[in-house]
């Protein structure tokens, strides 16, 4: 997993894949959101926030908080 730059976060990691994100917050409790669940837009739009390292965590509570597999 790679390493979440915003340290002040809820997030401290995520892995990218094809057609889903995995997402590490602080609690240490891994959730995957995928094409299935999140949906395209919501899974395409984490993965670019969670390259920036900006945005990631404030996202998923707003617009994809129940939408993990």
């Amino acid at each position: 997993m790679e390493r979440y730059r915003n340290r002040d976060s809820g997030v401290k990691a995520y892995q990218v894949g094809l057609d889903y994100i995995l997402v590490k917050f602080n609690s240490f409790k891994i959730y995957k959101y995928s094409y299935v669940k999140a949906g395209v837009y919501k899974v395409e739009k984490m993965k670019t926030l969670a390259v920036r390292g900006k945005g990631l965590n404030s996202f998923i509570n707003r617009f994809a908080k129940y939408s993990y597999d």
